[in-house]
């Protein structure tokens, strides 16, 4: 992703994150279980196979807090 080009709203397919973050779909599932502070989806329905969509900016505002306090230590 380039940050310098993505609109502040834009979403990110579930898919799209696991292979950006280098995770397995189940990977993705227990980060998400592990740490309550990771973003969570936007589904595009009420069925359990919708899509799965993340707002990119609260993604990589996410990897930032990580990364900052990973560097305090």
């Amino acid at each position: 992703m380039h940050p310098a080009t993505t609109p502040a709203k834009a979403l990110i397919r579930q898919p799209a994150l696991c292979r950006w973050l280098d995770l397995s779909r189940s990977g993705l599932d227990k980060l998400r279980k592990k740490d309550p502070t990771f973003p969570k989806p936007i589904k595009d329905g009420d069925t359990r196979q919708a899509a799965a969509y993340y707002v990119l900016a609260e993604v990589e505002a996410w990897l930032r807090t990580k990364i900052e306090a990973r560097d305090a230590v």
